[in-house]
């Protein structure tokens, strides 16, 4: 889903489309159009030195489309927040959410221009439901709320969707206070649902290419062990089977390419 169908979307003003985005890469590697040279070149060449990338990122939007999708069928979620929802493509949340239960009601949030210029095409809803974009900063959990508040119910559960994002808070312990306040402002009931970068399948390959990636100016991405991703659900009920690899996450015939790559995630309920 993209705002301009046909080809590619022009940038707005304010984007440097000389330096590369991370949302704009992953769009590349899954296929999108709404990317740019610079995109393209770090794409490949970080493609070139670590060629299952283009795994780790299908692996990834495989585990949400599942993960969102068991919350809104067997934990009956009827709301979610999809913080640093990138640039839209196939099957997104409230896509998803809303095959299952029309009446859910979704936001996205990000900070970023491009995804600005493409809010327009996550605005689509069932009639029953809802679909709202806020643009807000991920680091500021209770600013994030607040805005949420217009559209969601925060008394009730609520689908919390961290896919991919964390990695660009360096510090471990500052990207743990920044879930552990989103989940704070949720009412018992709500999960998480929170997959990152590993290093663990393809170690140094990976290590190197992330390396190349970050010295291209873009925003830096830190790679975390399984634990450390294990460690952003601590205090909640993990849904089995618990933080492994994304593909092994609840496979269904739907789920695609190797059962180990370096994308680990999980589903948490808070108590």
């Amino acid at each position: 889903m993209t705002a301009e169908s046909t080809g590619r979307p022009l940038a707005p003003p304010d984007i440097d489309t000389t330096v590369p985005h991370s949302a704009r890469i992953w769009n590349y590697w899954l296929g999108g159009k709404d990317n740019f040279a610079a995109d393209r070149a770090a794409g490949d060449e970080y493609r070139a030195a670590f060629p299952g990338v283009v795994d780790v990122a299908r692996a990834s939007r495989q585990f949400l489309t599942r993960s969102v999708r068991y919350l809104a069928g067997e934990a009956g979620i009827r709301q979610f927040l999809d913080v640093g929802t990138g640039l839209p493509t196939f099957d997104n949340t409230h896509e998803v959410a809303q095959r299952v239960a029309p009446e859910a009601r979704i936001v996205y949030v990000d900070h970023d221009p491009m995804v600005l210029a493409h809010a327009r095409a996550l605005l689509t809803s069932t009639p029953h439901g809802a679909s709202a974009y806020i643009d807000a900063d991920a680091q500021e959990p209770e600013a994030v709320l607040a805005l949420a508040a217009k559209t969601l119910d925060l008394d009730q559960p609520v689908g919390l969707i961290l896919s991919g994002i964390m990695g660009h808070v360096p510090d471990t312990g500052r990207a743990r206070d920044i879930v552990a306040r989103f989940l704070a402002g949720l009412p018992s009931g709500s999960y998480l649902s929170l997959n990152d970068g590993t290093s663990v399948v393809a170690g140094e390959a990976i290590e190197q290419a992330q390396q190349g990636y970050d010295d291209t100016g873009a925003i830096p991405y830190r790679l975390r062990t399984p634990e450390e991703i294990a460690s952003f659900f601590h205090g909640l009920e993990l849904v089995p089977p618990g933080v492994v690899p994304c593909p092994q996450w609840r496979p269904d015939a739907e789920t695609t390419g190797p059962a180990e790559v370096d994308a680990f995630g999980g589903v948490g309920r808070k108590p």
